[in-house]
């Protein structure tokens, strides 16, 4: 029996290599296993992107999302190419709860990560990823970070934040910085504005509440308003990242692509998946927005084209992911009914015990 165990990080409990490792505990030991943990831009893309094509790390120093001095670090292959993740310096998990406020945070640090890759003799094309994000500035940090200025009409340099961008009037890019070609990883299909998009979907788990979110909107309807950007607003993925995806289109030239199919291909993910028996994958949270382009999702799309039983595990899994049709047996912690803090802390145990106790599945393959 080969299997081929696909999955991402179980945020907050395990990263991808420790799920991986903890669901092949819960195997048969004479099956062959092939681990093959992934992501699809957010935290781990970096590390998922050097062990697929080598290279080497790169530390530089930053800001986090709240412009606190901050160590990150990237990756630059052979080839030329810088990968990095936005979360490296402007995560979400960087900033404490107590800290959290969208309204004065930035993606400054990335615009520093960028510089700082921009500056390498041997890096000719960036490649960042955009998960995990701890702001929702349409990018403005980032190109504060790279020379551009945020005006107000009587051209007035404005702090670029949103709370700092209430009178922005016009952008001066003529200082900006020059960048490689940059590609994106992008996880989400989200648009810039509206229900579905950065702020309403993203702004909550972020800290922004009922009085933020009208403020936030109203700024990056603003900023589109202002760059006359309102088709960049409507691609699929403008809302990655609190509005960073529209930002590194509009200011950057930069084309976004979903995170998935670039690991997919630089891991060779469907050969080994052809190659497998069964395929095992899953995150910490299977729900609706997984259905729009996270990777757990695209490993079991990628099993069903190619007639393989695919087993799906999460901390916690929606009704609408459990009745999509892509996985053949759905395995859960929260089945074990025991509170989100014991779930948290004990999960690597309990997710090698929810896989025994799933082997059911197994006379399908």
């Amino acid at each position: 029996m080969r299997v081929l165990i696909a999955n991402d990080k179980f945020k907050g409990s395990l990263t991808a290599n420790e799920a991986a490792a903890a669901i092949a505990a819960g195997l048969p030991e004479e099956w062959e296993i092939d681990l093959c943990p992934i992501a699809d831009g957010g935290e781990g893309f970096t590390e998922t992107m050097l062990a697929a094509l080598g290279g080497k790390w790169v530390e530089v120093e930053t800001v986090d999302a709240v412009h606190r001095a901050r160590t990150a670090r990237y990756a630059v292959t052979p080839s030329g190419l810088a990968v990095m993740e936005m979360a490296s310096a402007c995560g979400y998990e960087h900033i404490a709860e107590v800290d959290r406020d969208l309204m004065n945070s930035s993606t400054y640090g990335v615009g520093l990560m960028l510089q700082d890759a921009a500056g390498r003799k041997e890096v000719e094309r960036i490649l960042i990823g955009l998960g995990g994000s701890a702001t929702n500035d349409g990018g403005v940090g980032m190109v504060a970070a790279l020379g551009g200025l945020f005006l107000d009409a009587e051209e007035d340099v404005l702090m670029a934040t949103p709370a700092g961008l209430t009178d922005l009037a016009m952008v001066d890019l003529s200082g900006m910085a020059k960048l490689p070609p940059v590609d994106v990883a992008c996880d989400v299909e989200n648009p810039l504005l509206g229900e579905n998009g950065a702020t309403e979907v993203f702004g909550p788990q972020k800290g922004a509440g009922e009085i933020e979110r009208p403020q936030l909107e109203k700024f990056l309807t603003r900023l589109m308003e202002i760059t006359q950007a309102e088709a960049l607003a409507e691609t699929p993925g403008a809302g990655a990242a609190g509005g960073l995806g529209f930002g590194m289109m509009h200011f950057l030239n930069a084309e976004l692509h979903p995170g998935f199919d670039l690991v997919a291909e630089a891991m060779d993910l469907s050969s080994r998946i052809a190659e497998a028996d069964l395929v095992i994958t899953g995150e910490g949270s299977l729900d609706e927005q997984s259905l729009s382009g996270k990777g757990p999702v695209g490993v079991a799309r990628l099993a069903k084209d190619l007639g393989k039983p695919v087993l799906g595990l999460a901390g916690q899994i929606d009704k609408e992911v459990r009745g999509c049709g892509l996985f053949d047996q759905c395995g859960a912690l929260t089945d074990f009914d025991l509170p989100v803090a014991m779930l948290m802390e004990g999960a690597a145990d309990l997710l090698t015990r929810r896989v025994r106790e799933l082997r059911d599945l197994l006379p399908l393959v």
